[in-house]
């Protein structure tokens, strides 16, 4: 069985492939130069003459989404013309928290995509994996040097988990049988708020650090003046208005049945870092 990877030099293709050692496995990169010990292809998912190639002999095809939002859409749709074109036997695509009917702005393009699989007649199975924990730590050293957690989240809570706990889903989903049609809803064993994020920080580092909820606009131009583009500062702070209305507090218990271990907990995380 052939396993082809896309985005595998993103941060989690590059987990995914290490979870699939020992297997029948391609890389598909816009640079595939920079992939070592694997079988590495030409794949862009803004150049789809490039991708039925890469695609060309995949029994399943681990589709790790494209990461610029607003632009997903078309890259997507270059994928599964080409997965079809090419013959792929199934897709595994990682999608996000309740694509069909969440709130959050980045949900619209995963939904779209997973109705294309749908169309496709291409065998699938949806991750919709939760927030990664590294989305709180990007800017660690900033969080520390202020002592603050900055969103518009509220009380709302997050089920997240590590992009190593979804890799390894997304691994066992690829090599074994009985997924077929599934949409697992991958998230963290315990969901959190921003507060309880920052006492977690403050007690690993030694250092006081509390959350500032900020009106949604104030936080959108936090973002900015931290280096964060207009348009993505302003999806960012729209993500946690809705954050503080439960899109991301789903708690299923898919993620750890599906690696066959708790997640990884906040503190387990911190403690590596």
């Amino acid at each position: 069985m052939t396993i082809t990877v896309t985005g595998a030099t993103g941060h989690l293709g590059q987990l995914i492939l290490s979870e699939l050692q020992g297997q029948d496995v391609r890389a598909v990169a816009r640079r595939p130069e920079a992939l070592s010990g694997v079988e590495a292809r030409l794949g862009d998912y803004d150049r789809p003459e490039t991708l039925v190639n890469a695609f060309a002999g995949t029994d399943v095809l681990v589709f790790v989404s494209a990461s610029e939002a607003g632009k997903r859409l078309p890259q997507h749709r270059a994928v599964v013309d080409a997965a079809i074109e090419a013959k792929v036997g199934r897709i595994v695509y990682t999608s996000i928290t309740h694509a069909d009917t969440n709130p959050i702005p980045l949900a619209p393009e995963h939904k779209a995509t997973e109705e294309l699989i749908r169309d496709s007649g291409i065998p699938f199975t949806f991750l919709r994996n939760n927030w990664y924990l590294e989305n709180y730590t990007g800017n660690l050293a900033g969080t520390l040097e202020h002592g603050a957690v900055l969103g518009a989240a509220g009380d709302g809570r997050i089920a997240a988990a590590t992009r190593a706990d979804y890799a390894a889903a997304a691994a066992v989903v690829a090599t074994t049988e009985g997924h077929e049609g599934r949409a697992y809803e991958l998230g963290g064993d315990r969901a959190f708020t921003l507060s309880e994020l920052a006492a977690a920080i403050a007690e690993r580092f030694g250092k006081p650090v509390v959350y500032r909820n900020l009106p949604v606009d104030d936080y959108a131009a936090a973002l900015e003046s931290f280096g964060v583009p207009a348009g993505f500062a302003r999806v960012l702070a729209d993500v946690d208005v809705t954050i503080e209305h439960g899109s991301l507090d789903v708690v299923t218990g898919d993620l750890s049945r599906l690696i066959g271990r708790p997640t990884t907990t906040l503190a387990e995380f911190l403690q590596k870092l």
